[in-house]
């Protein structure tokens, strides 16, 4: 894996690695916004084991079925094929991708950017609008990695944004302290990803399908990555009205800076799983993708009766 252009890299997931676990940079410029963030208080909820693992193959609760790396990578083929046309609309629109990257510091043609998990390059051309970079993605140098062992050297770019990724990793510490490790002293990391459903059956197809983090494992994960001024950005569909109970797929911009040059300060164990290996036997691998896949499916229904329902319920009442 090479790095082609120094100013621009999108790093995309090696074979049987997380479909969207990694994709690297661009070069880009941010506006500014006015935005409401929020801090969590750690102190009142402990939500990861020790090594910030939520690694598991338990079948009994929160099996998550697709949050590894042969199962996502394959799981994601399919879907791609589809994701700007069938899943974006509902889940990841234009208006929530500039939300979420407002707050990224992405303020300088001149930055050199980490994009992990690219996918089909949706966030991707986000990022390079930003830079006004003409045509979209001819200055994104595009590199197969792993999210968890990005193959990058250590403080090599200014930032560092990842979208819809995470939910796929077997170890989001992991995948965080990597993000901590490849950008400079005083750069942004920016990961935005799902949150977690309070709807009973909302949380029993998240728990089947994904990895669907609190806004607490978010700002815990970051914190003992080494990341200070560590912050959370509320996104989502507008037709949605702020309603969170269902889970959002893309509902949270997290983001944080590194204080010091170097790597991060947590020790991790070693990785779960191996890129481009089968962690489990052929046929439990196919059970699990298929009713992984089979269990994502509701949440291709939900923005569907969100939006049936912002019709319906008049504006100014709750959804």
């Amino acid at each position: 894996m090479q790095m082609i252009n120094q100013k621009s890299a999108c790093l995309l997931p090696q074979r049987h690695a997380p479909p969207r676990s990694a994709n690297l940079g661009a070069h880009l410029p941010v506006r500014g916004a006015s935005i409401s963030m929020r801090r969590v208080n750690l102190q009142q909820t402990s939500v990861a084991q020790e090594s910030g693992s939520t690694y598991s193959r338990d079948m009994t609760s929160a099996p998550r079925l697709i949050q590894h790396k042969s199962e996502a990578f394959w799981f994601y083929r399919f879907l791609s094929i589809v994701y700007d046309h069938v899943v974006n609309p509902g889940h990841w629109t234009e208006d929530m991708r500039e939300d979420a990257l407002s707050v990224a510091k992405l303020d300088s043609p001149d930055l050199k950017v980490c994009d992990v998990g690219g996918g089909t390059g949706f966030t991707t051309l986000g990022i390079l609008a930003k830079a006004k970079a003409k045509p979209a993605l001819n200055g994104c140098t595009v590199v197969e990695g792993d999210a968890e062992d990005l193959p990058f050297k250590t403080d090599e770019f200014d930032r560092y944004v990842s979208a819809g990724s995470i939910e796929y990793w077997p170890e989001p510490q992991r995948g965080i302290t990597e993000a901590y490790r490849v950008i400079k002293e005083g750069g942004t990391a920016c990961l935005i990803g799902p949150v977690y459903p309070t709807f009973w059956l909302s949380r029993f197809f998240a728990d089947v399908w994904m990895l669907f983090p609190k806004e607490s494992e978010y700002m815990e994960w970051f914190t003992k990555a080494g990341f200070t001024n560590v912050e959370i950005k509320r996104i989502g569909p507008k037709w949605y009205r702020g309603v969170r109970r269902h889970g959002l797929i893309m509902g949270c911009s997290v983001t944080g800076t590194k204080p010091k040059a170097g790597e991060t300060p947590l020790d991790m164990p070693p990785k779960a799983e191996e890129s481009g290996k089968l962690s489990t036997n052929p046929l439990s691998f196919l059970l699990r993708l298929i009713l992984g896949t089979s269990a994502g499916f509701y949440y291709f229904i939900v923005p569907v009766y969100m939006y049936l329902k912002n019709l319906v319920v008049p504006a100014g009442k709750e959804l």
